[in-house]
């Protein structure tokens, strides 16, 4: 199929300005150019109530952002651990706070957003570290901001995905925080991945083949890390027990053939999933709520499975 209409204006707006291919460029350069994206997603839309804190876990203080619903429901509320996108190198709170503010009041959750640390500066484990911290934090501190410790989805868009389906795999080893529900974005989930899909979409657009390895090159420290279930969770050999899963797949994205594949395994483990192949869309697509419809349809959707996870 090709591409939304609406994504291909876009694309040839953000063509015209041109400029080297993103692995060519440093991380900073990255990180500068990255910050054009949080524009895409239009006017912030009004929540209930947003608030910067942190998360003191080990040791460490983790940045997050609570975010509550417009319309929030008597009593705690469910919660939903959100992880940005941005290769692991880029992406902060500010980054997708778009994604969180619909999040919330499509789900009807408060939403806690992580602001884990980044590579090269802190490589694999350090943003899972992080990112396993913070649940561990919502599941004892939740009443404290009036959220229900014991129903808690996670959700992450690209490499929040992975993380997102990785820190499941790592509740389940660890023994808890019990998790509702898992919603994975477009998610990296294997580092060897040599699929169609690979091949097909490896010029973008967006991400694009080269692009994608230089973020694995920034965020792991050896080639070898990348056969380890944490980095690939899709190389795990016991799926079995996890939490139901949302998996949403782009036509025109080089990972969407591994997101298949995941959401397959899953299934062949005994794991509800229900699998969103999103035809017409790349990678990055929620980031797109400004002007490209399809991207708030597809977040419409996923807020709405997050609801129906904590109905009964």
């Amino acid at each position: 199929m090709s591409l939304d209409p609406q994504i291909e204006i876009l694309l040839e707006q953000m063509a015209e300005a041109g400029g080297p291919a993103p692995e060519s460029l440093t991380v900073g350069e990255n990180r500068a150019a990255a910050s054009a994206f949080t524009a895409l997603a239009g006017d912030p839309e009004p929540v209930g109530g947003v608030r910067d804190t942190t998360a003191a876990v080990d040791g460490r203080e983790i940045p997050v952002r609570i975010y509550r619903p417009a319309a929030p429901g008597s009593g705690p509320l469910p919660v939903t651990v959100f992880f940005h996108g941005g290769g692991w190198v880029f992406g902060d709170l500010d980054s997708q706070d778009q994604i969180a503010r619909i999040m919330t009041n499509r789900s009807g959750t408060i939403v806690v957003s992580v602001d884990y640390r980044l590579a090269p500066e802190h490589r694999f484990p350090a943003a899972l570290d992080d990112a396993y911290a913070a649940l561990t934090w919502v599941a004892a501190n939740a009443g404290g901001f009036g959220g229900d410790g014991e129903r808690i989805a996670v959700f992450g868009e690209s490499a929040g995905g992975n993380l997102a389906a990785a820190v499941v795999q790592e509740a389940q080893r660890r023994g808890g925080p019990r998790v509702a529900l898992q919603v994975l974005a477009y998610p990296p989930v294997d580092r060897f991945d040599d699929s169609p899909s690979m091949y097909e979409n490896m010029a973008g657009p967006i991400l694009t083949r080269p692009w994608l390895e230089w973020f694995w090159g920034c965020y792991l420290s050896t080639p070898d890390q990348g056969a380890d279930p944490r980095v690939s969770p899709a190389r795990s050999e016991d799926l079995a027990g996890l939490p139901p899963a949302v998996v949403v797949t782009a036509e025109h994205d080089p990972l969407r053939d591994q997101g298949d594949r995941y959401a397959r395994k899953l299934a062949e483990a005994g794991v509800p999933v229900t699998h969103l192949p999103v035809e017409g869309a790349t990678h990055a697509l929620l980031s797109f709520t400004g002007s490209v419809r399809l991207a708030r349809d597809v977040l419409d959707r996923l807020g709405t499975a997050v609801a129906a996870a904590f109905t009964y």
